[in-house]
């Protein structure tokens, strides 16, 4: 894809963050700094054909691919490496951290209980519903009426929860114990 293209498709995620649609092509003229509409549908035709975009009911709309950002490689927390001359890799945080979208939800985490396991107040994880857990997995549960996160424990035969946090202690549920959903990950933004 050319620089030009590249700058184009910016142009176009930029706009589509902002208004969740694509207006009509006269109108895509402005949004993509071009003065005509025969240029404006030669973009639309190389960046469909390059898969970043597709035609529904006459109609542009985003691909998965528009959505995808480039995966860099590996990069150390440790030494500094050479940079990676490997080909870059498109990516959406779908396609890596959701296998089910129709089981999958997203959950906010609230408090500082499971910091050993590296999530944080504010934290949003990645939770699918009805998967097999068992002992050792992190869970959203419904506890005795109440929802929370934490490590689902056994022993004796009997289920109860703990906290990836020394300050709190476990939960043995006095009724009930329900398991929403395991959580399969987790995202942290650092800057709002």
């Amino acid at each position: 894809m050319s620089a030009s293209d590249e700058q184009h498709l910016a142009g176009l995620r930029t706009y589509w963050k902002a208004n969740q649609a694509f207006p009509s092509m006269s109108k895509l003229c402005d949004v993509v700094g071009m003065s005509s509409t025969a240029s404006v549908f030669e973009l639309v035709s190389r960046l469909t054909e390059a898969g970043y975009l597709t035609r529904v009911e006459g109609r542009i709309a985003p691909t998965r691919k528009f959505f995808a950002r480039p995966l860099l490689g590996q990069v150390r927390a440790g030494v500094p490496q050479p940079e990676s001359q490997e080909d870059v890799e498109l990516l959406t945080i779908d396609d890596y951290l959701i296998d089910d979208p129709n089981r999958t939800v997203l959950c906010r985490v609230r408090g500082d209980s499971m910091t050993g396991a590296g999530l944080l107040d504010g934290d949003l994880v990645v939770v699918e519903k009805n998967s097999p857990t068992s002992p050792g997995n992190i869970v959203v549960a419904v506890v005795d009426g109440d929802v929370t996160v934490k490590y689902l424990r056994a022993s004796r035969g009997k289920f109860w929860l703990e906290a990836a946090n020394p300050d709190y202690p476990p939960i043995k549920p006095a009724g009930s114990l329900e398991i929403l959903g395991m959580v399969v990950g987790s995202v942290r933004r650092y800057r709002r």
